[in-house]
């Protein structure tokens, strides 16, 4: 009697992939929306945040698809993609867990803190978030290897913590919240906790 065939695994490098499909899977969405934007009578932007309103909390999940033009969008999309994507060598879930903490403090800060009667939109909230989550995982697991990716990353992506300060039309309350989201993210997944002291020995009997 022979025993059933067993399931064929998926490929092994249809699995070593999937972390990064999924990073480019969410820039593609934004161009997507973006292209979709051009249509005339469209605004999909006003589904951006807006801070303290009811309908405003909708922004916090859509906002960073959506972008005021493609210059906009192009300014995001590549340290997206690359910061992205070194996150996401460590996982998709490692991706993901990162993404929703930073994307909730971009989002829920600039929703409480942002200047009222105002639209804020863009990825940059994550991109600020991944590359602090990047600067500081290190620090926080004490890996010198994590440390020194994150010094390579300040070294070539640390000339947008400009954007931390305020400038006219710049939605730097999302910037600066999801820099906070990326420390946090980092904290929470990566720190360490004390380590337990050993037992004493028992005392001999002799």
């Amino acid at each position: 009697m022979t025993s059933p065939a067993a399931a064929p695994e998926p490929p092994r490098v249809a699995q070593e992939l999937r972390p990064y499909l999924v990073v480019v899977a969410m820039a593609v969405v934004m161009w997507i929306v973006e292209l979709i934007d051009l249509i005339p009578g469209t605004d999909l932007d006003r589904w951006g945040i807006q801070p303290r309103t009811l309908r405003g909390l909708l922004g916090v999940a859509a906002s960073p698809f959506l972008h005021d033009g493609f210059g906009h969008l192009i300014g995001n999309t590549i340290p997206f993609l690359v910061l992205g994507c070194i996150i996401a060598s460590s996982g998709t879930r490692r991706f993901v867990q990162v993404t929703v903490i930073v994307g909730l403090f971009a989002g829920l800060g600039t929703w409480l803190f942002g200047p009222s009667d105002t639209v804020h939109i863009g990825a940059s909230g994550l991109v600020f978030g991944y590359l602090t989550y990047l600067v500081t995982r290190g620090f926080f697991e004490r890996h010198i290897g994590q440390i020194l990716v994150g010094l390579v990353v300040l070294f070539f992506y640390g000339s947008i913590l400009w954007g931390l300060l305020p400038r006219p039309g710049v939605s730097f309350t999302g910037h600066v919240f999801g820099a906070v989201g990326g420390v946090v993210a980092a904290w929470v997944i990566h720190r360490r906790s004390a380590p337990e002291p050993e037992p004493a020995p028992a005392p001999s009997p002799y």
